[in-house]
C-alpha cells in the first residue's frame, strides 16, 4: 500500500482545525491550561520507570543510569526541532549528534547500538540494521522517553548499548477532550517551508471501569532547506511524514485490558537529486530539482499491541502483553556497483535500490511479588517470546540481496531485589535460547553469484545483572555500582549477503555467534532541594564484538573485541523557583582490533563512538504563561585512526568539532499555546559529525547542518 501523501492528511485535518479556532476559550479554561511551576530537581526521584527493572520503580532505587525524558521535555524540544535524534542527542548524556536525516546511522549510544522500544515493542532491527529505525513515532502521542544507559539483559535482543522506550500517552481526564495543534516553519529561503497539523482525542468515562481512548491523526511536511551559508542541503532527509494512532483502554477492578495500534510513514523527496561537494575544499553536497529513476525513499513502521495487567495476583502484579510490528525502509537508489549485474543491463547501467523488511511477533510477560517471605524482599518472574523475520532486496529487479532470516527467542528471566533501610540489592538472570534459520540462497554477481547452502544456528546465553544502591542517610548522597550483561546477534544480514567464497553454508559462518556485551559501573549523585549532580563512570566490553568496515559504500562486518570506557555528569541548579539551569558531559573512548587475535589498537569509529559533548540548558518562567528555553550543545573535535588501515581501507577519521544552541518561548494565552523556536540561533555553519568524521565518506554524501530555522506554533485543548 503506498504511504499516503502528507499534504491528503492535512485536507482531513483543515475542517477540525477550522472548527476548533472557531471555539471560544474561557478564563477557567486558560487558567486550567496553565503549566505546573519548574519542578524541583529531586521531583526526579518521584518519577517511575518500568524499562529498567520489568517493574515500577523510582530513580533513586535503580543501581544503574537511568533516566526519563518528560512530556515536557519534548514539547519544548517540539517547539525547536520534530528531529527525535536531536532530542536525545540534548537530554541523554551518552547519545551521538543527530544525522539530521533519514538515516540514523552514527546516532549511537556508549559507543554501542540502543534498543529503540515503543511501549515495549522492539523497533530495532539488529538482525539487518539499516539505520532507518529512529523514526517510528509522531512526538504528539509519547507521555515519556525512559533511557537506561548502557547494556540491559531485561528487555532481551538488542539492548547492548542501552535501552530507549517510548511510552505513549493515555487518556487521564475524565471527560471528552480535543486538541488541535499547528505549526509552520521557514529558514527564509526558498525551498524551506516546513508545517505540521495535528489532532488528538482523548476520552475518559466516569467510574472505575471506564473506558478510556486516546486517538491522534498528524501529518507533517519538510522543504529541502539551507545551511548555515544559504546553500541547499542535501536531500537524503525527510521531507513527508503522517502517524495514525489509537489506544483504547478498560479497567476492570484490580485489572486492565488495553489496545494499541500506531502506522507511522514517511518519505523522503522525489523530485529533488543530490549534487557532489568536495570535502578536499569544504563544500558541502547540495541538490536540486530533478526527476529520479528510481522510487522515493520511504520508511513505514507499523506497530500493535494488547496489554493485560493485574495488580494483586498472587499477591503481584502481572503483566502480559502481545505485540506486533512490520517495518519497511526503502532507499536511494542509482547505478551502485554493488547492484551492477551483466546477464540484465551492461555493467554501469543498472538502476536498483534497496528495501530493508522486517516482521516481528512476540509476547512479553511478568509478574512482581513484593515482600516474599520477609519484609523488602521483592521477585520477578518472566518469560519472553520473539519471532523475527528480516531480508533485503531490490526493487527495482526483484533481486533478493539478504534471504529472509527467520529469527526465534525464547527468555524465561527472574530477578531478586531486596531493599533494607538505605541498601538496595538486585540481581538477576535472563536465559537466552534463540535460533535462526535461514534457506539455500545465491549472492548477488557482484558477490560472484556464490551459492550458499541454508542451515539452522543455535544459541544459548545466561545473561546476567547485578547491583545495589546505597542512600546515604538524610544528607541526599547515594552510590550505585552495577554489572549488567546485555545479549543481540550480529547484523547477520551484512554477513550473509557478502559471501564471496565458494562450497560456504549457514552453518560454516562462525560469524554468526552473538554479541555479548558487559557493563561495569560506578555512580554517584546527590540531590537536594535545590540542585542535584550525578556521575558515572563505566566500561563496556565485549569478546566477539560486531564491528563494520565499509568499503565501496557498502558496509561488512569483523568479530572482533570492542572495549568502550566513559565518564558521564549531570547537573541541574534550580536557584528560585521560575528558573532552572542543567548542564551534562559525556566522554566516550572505544576500542577495537583490527582483527581477530589481534590488540585494541584501533579507534572505535564514528559509526558507533559519539565526540565528548557538553550541553547547557536553561528554563525560565519569567511570567505568569510565559516560559522560555535555551540549549547550547559543543561537540568537541576528534581525530581517529589517522594512518591506520583495515586491510586496504584507509580508517582515518577527522571531525573539527562545532557549536550549536537553539532558542524557545512558550506563551499558554487564552487563546491556546502559542510558541516561538528557533533552531541553529546563531546560524551556525557546520559539516554533522557522521557525515564529516566517517572514513568512507564521498563527495557526495558530505553534508551540512540545517541553518537558522524559524518556528511558530499553536496548541489548543478544549
Amino acid at each position: 500500500m503506498p504511504a499516503p501523501s502528507a499534504t491528503h492528511l492535512a485536507a482531513r485535518l483543515a475542517i477540525a482545525l477550522a472548527a476548533a479556532s472557531a471555539l471560544p476559550v474561557t478564563q477557567a479554561q486558560a487558567q486550567a491550561q496553565e503549566p505546573a511551576q519548574t519542578p524541583s530537581p529531586d521531583a526526579a526521584d518521584a518519577q517511575v520507570v518500568v524499562t529498567a527493572t520489568r517493574s515500577s520503580k523510582a530513580l533513586a532505587q535503580i543501581p544503574g543510569a537511568v533516566s526519563v525524558i518528560t512530556r515536557r521535555d519534548i514539547e519544548a524540544q517540539g517547539l525547536v526541532s520534530e528531529d527525535p535524534g536531536a532530542l536525545l542527542s540534548l537530554q541523554v548524556p551518552g547519545y551521538a549528534p543527530s544525522t539530521q536525516k533519514l538515516s540514523n546511522f552514527g546516532e549511537g549510544l556508549r559507543g554501542r547500538t540502543a534498543l529503540l522500544l515503543l511501549d515495549g515493542i522492539p523497533q530495532t532491527n539488529p538482525l539487518r540494521f539499516g539505520g532507518r529505525e529512529g523514526y517510528f513515532a509522531d512526538a504528539m502521542v509519547v507521555s515519556r522517553i525512559e533511557v537506561v544507559s548502557g547494556a540491559s539483559a531485561m528487555q532481551g535482543m538488542g539492548a547492548t548499548g542501552g535501552i530507549l522506550n517510548t511510552i505513549t500517552r493515555r487518556a487521564e481526564q475524565v471527560g471528552t477532550h480535543h486538541t488541535v495543534a499547528l505549526k509552520y516553519g521557514s529558514q527564509g529561503h526558498a525551498d524551506s517551508h516546513s508545517w505540521k497539523l495535528g489532532y488528538l482525542l482523548e476520552h475518559r468515562g466516569e467510574g472505575a471501569d471506564a473506558v478510556d481512548v486516546l486517538a491522534y491523526l498528524g501529518a507533517r511536511s519538510q522543504d529541502v532547506g539551507v545551511d548555515g551559508q544559504g546553500r541547499r542541503l542535501a536531500v537524503e532527509s525527510l521531507h513527508e511524514a503522517a502517524d495514525a494512532f489509537v489506544k483504547i483502554g478498560r479497567d476492570f477492578g484490580e485489572q486492565r485490558l488495553q489496545l494499541m495500534v500506531n502506522r507511522f510513514e514517511s518519505r523522503g523527496f522525489d523530485n529533488w537529486v543530490n549534487v557532489p561537494g568536495s570535502r578536499a575544499t569544504g563544500v558541502p553536497t547540495s541538490s536540486q530539482a530533478a526527476p529520479m529513476a528510481w522510487d522515493v525513499p520511504r520508511n513505514r513502521v507499523q506497530s500493535a499491541s494488547l496489554d493485560w495487567t493485574h495488580a494483586s495476583l498472587g499477591g503481584g502484579a502481572a503483566s502480559v502483553q502481545l505485540f506486533w510490528q512490520d517495518f519497511a525502509a526503502r532507499y536511494t537508489g542509482g547505478v551502485i556497483s554493488t547492484f551492477q549485474d551483466t546477464r540484465l543491463a551492461p555493467s554501469g547501467t543498472l538502476v536498483d535500490q534497496s528495501e530493508v523488511l522486517a516482521e516481528k511477533q512476540g509476547l512479553r510477560s511478568s509478574w512482581v511479588r513484593p515482600n516474599l517471605l520477609l519484609q523488602g524482599l521483592e521477585l520477578t518472574l518472566g518469560l519472553d517470546l520473539l519471532r523475527d523475520t528480516s531480508s533485503q532486496r531490490l526493487t527495482q529487479t526483484g533481486r533478493m540481496w539478504v534471504p529472509p532470516l527467520n529469527f526465534s527467542s525464547t527468555a524465561p528471566f527472574t530477578q531478586l531485589e531486596y531493599t533494607q533501610g538505605p541498601l538496595t540489592l538486585r540481581g538477576g538472570l535472563r536465559d537466552e535460547r534463540s535460533r535462526l534459520q535461514v534457506d539455500d540462497y545465491s549472492t548477488l554477481a557482484f558477490y560472484g553469484s556464490r551459492a550458499v547452502a541454508g542451515g539452522t544456528r543455535r544459541a544459548h546465553e545466561l545473561v546476567k545483572s547485578l547491583g545495589g544502591v546505597w542512600r546515604f542517610g538524610q544528607s541526599g548522597w547515594s552510590s550505585f555500582v552495577s554489572y549488567n550483561e546485555g545479549f543481540g546477534p550480529p547484523d547477520a544480514g551484512l554477513i550473509l549477503r557478502a559471501v564471496r567464497t565458494a562450497g560456504q553454508s549457514v552453518n560454516k559462518l562462525v560469524d554468526l555467534q552473538p554479541v555479548v556485551t558487559e557493563n561495569r559501573e560506578l555512580g554517584l549523585a546527590w540531590r537536594g532541594n535545590t540542585a542535584q549532580v550525578t556521575a558515572s563512570v563505566y566500561e563496556s566490553s565485549s569478546d566477539l564484538g560486531s564491528q563494520i568496515v565499509v568499503t565501496n559504500s557498502i558496509g561488512t562486518v569483523q568479530r572482533v573485541p570492542i572495549v568502550v570506557k566513559g565518564f558521564e555528569l549531570a547537573a541541574q541548579w534550580q536557584p528560585t523557583t521560575a528558573l532552572r539551569l542543567d548542564a551534562t558531559y559525556a566522554r566516550t573512548r572505544g576500542r577495537t582490533a583490527a582483527g581477530a587475535d589481534l590488540p585494541l589498537t584501533l579507534d572505535l569509529g564514528a559509526r558507533s563512538q559519539s565526540p565528548d559533548k557538553l550541553v547547557l540548558g536553561a528554563g525560565w518562567q519569567f511570567a505568569p504563561g510565559w516560559h522560555a528555553q535555551a540549549s547550547a550543545a559543543r561537540w568537541f573535535p576528534r581525530d581517529a585512526n589517522v594512518g591506520r588501515y583495515s586491510g586496504t581501507t584507509l580508517l582515518d577519521e577527522h571531525f573539527a568539532g562545532y557549536t550549536v544552541a537553539d532558542l524557545s518561548l512558550r506563551w499558554q494565552s487564552p487563546w491556546g499555546d502559542l510558541g516561538l523556536g528557533v533552531e541553529n540561533l546563531f546560524n551556525r555553519q557546520f559539516i554533522t559529525y557522521y557525515s564529516q568524521s566517517h572514513y568512507a565518506g564521498a563527495d557526495d554524501d558530505y553534508y551540512a547542518g540545517r541553518g537558522r530555522a524559524l518556528n511558530l506554533s499553536w496548541q489548543r485543548r478544549f
